[in-house]
């Protein structure tokens, strides 16, 4: 235990019930402290999972988060109190964590994790917990964590479902073992279109939690080649055995990409537009509609500058105002509604449609911060 660090008399009183298990011990809480582990995601999964680590003396807690608290998101990440509404939720989840543990190191990174610059934060911890809640950074995370040799404790949750595993621990899945494609945005909806139960992300958080302490330690048995299955309404649990696809895109039994060739960017669906290209257009003064989806309450509290409104479910009755000719760019608060309003499009001959790529919440993130995400 030569190159692990002493615990200080106030570390080794905290640590006293995992002192006790001679499963952990004074080696085992020694290599907590020395661990770096970042978390993706400061939400519904990122808030238990980081609490529960620095509680547990984890030394370095890396923490990745661009968004601002929400009142709707007090219902179940319980980092975060009502005077926090406005708050960036890194600056808040900070302070909150020094004080359940002074001793914890906080390296804050308020960046949106992509393709571009994951491998870069990953490649500097131990070990990455992921808590984000849509498949771009998920694939991101999953990328650099095989490229940089880094286990993944993923969790999910939905309305009253979770999962977790780990994935990308040495001759195990990764996740694209698992999703090998970007689903459509429309295939998989969000906690913002069909909710979660406020105590279930708390619930796959601290099992999040529990698997990053197994790993850091190296007892138990870890989730490697095994998803655990939560269904919250019935409170019952089951695991589907998962194994290393060798014709996986990252982690499979594939020659190595030729360098010359550019790789395409995984996050992107190929009927999307990002927020800085759509900002170039309307800077440009480029002639295409740009709609708004939403419904009209949300519309009156937010709007990207040049948009018409027509409500998605108002769509069908409205085509003839829609040209087959039109250049179209469809948006809403994060994208999903767009996107089936473009697949309904689609089915009815309009070819010259894009959606765009996390729609008013990327626009408040990246363009304009003045532009609340409603």
């Amino acid at each position: 235990m030569a190159n692990l660090p002493d615990l200080t008399p106030t570390e080794a009183v905290r640590a006293a019930r995992h002192l006790t298990l001679t499963e952990i011990g004074e080696s085992g809480q020694r290599r907590l402290k020395a661990a770096r582990v970042l978390v993706v995601g400061l939400g519904g999964l990122g808030s238990p999972v980081a609490q529960a680590l620095a509680a547990a003396g984890v030394g370095t807690l890396g923490l990745v988060e661009h968004d601002r608290i929400e009142a709707s998101n007090l219902q179940r990440q319980l980092l975060y109190t009502p005077a926090d509404v406005g708050r960036p939720k890194l600056d808040a989840a900070t302070e909150r964590l020094q004080s359940i543990n002074p001793d914890t190191r906080i390296e804050p990174h308020a960046v949106r994790l992509t393709a571009e610059h994951a491998a870069g934060i990953v490649s500097r911890y131990d070990l990455v917990v992921d808590g984000s809640d849509n498949f771009a950074t998920r694939f991101a995370v999953n990328a650099a964590a095989v490229q940089s040799g880094k286990a993944v404790v993923s969790g999910a949750v939905q309305r009253f479902e979770g999962q977790v595993s780990v994935f990308a621990a040495p001759g195990g899945p990764c996740y694209r073992c698992l999703v090998p494609t970007m689903p459509p945005p429309e295939s998989a909806p969000g906690c913002v279109e069909v909710g979660v139960l406020a105590t279930l992300p708390g619930l796959v958080g601290q099992i999040q939690a529990t698997e990053a302490i197994k790993w850091i330690v190296g007892i138990g048995r870890p989730l490697v080649g095994r998803v655990l299955l939560i269904d919250g309404l019935e409170l019952s649990f089951r695991t589907m055995r998962l194994a290393r696809d060798p014709a996986c895109p990252v982690c499979g039994n594939l020659p190595s990409p030729d360098p010359t060739v550019p790789m395409s960017d995984p996050t992107m669906h190929p009927d999307e537009i990002t927020v800085e290209d759509l900002k170039a257009k309307l800077d440009a003064g480029e002639t295409f509609r740009l709609i708004d989806v939403r419904e009209p309450n949300e519309v009156a509290m937010s709007q990207i500058p040049g948009s018409e409104h027509i409500a998605m479910n108002s769509v069908p009755q409205r085509l003839d105002e829609l040209g087959k000719d039109d250049e179209i760019v469809l948006h809403c608060r994060s994208g999903s509604r767009s996107m089936r309003v473009l697949n309904f499009l689609r089915s009815q001959g309009y070819t010259n449609v894009k959606n765009l790529q996390g729609g008013i919440h990327a626009w408040s993130d990246r363009i304009d911060p003045s532009v609340p995400k409603v």
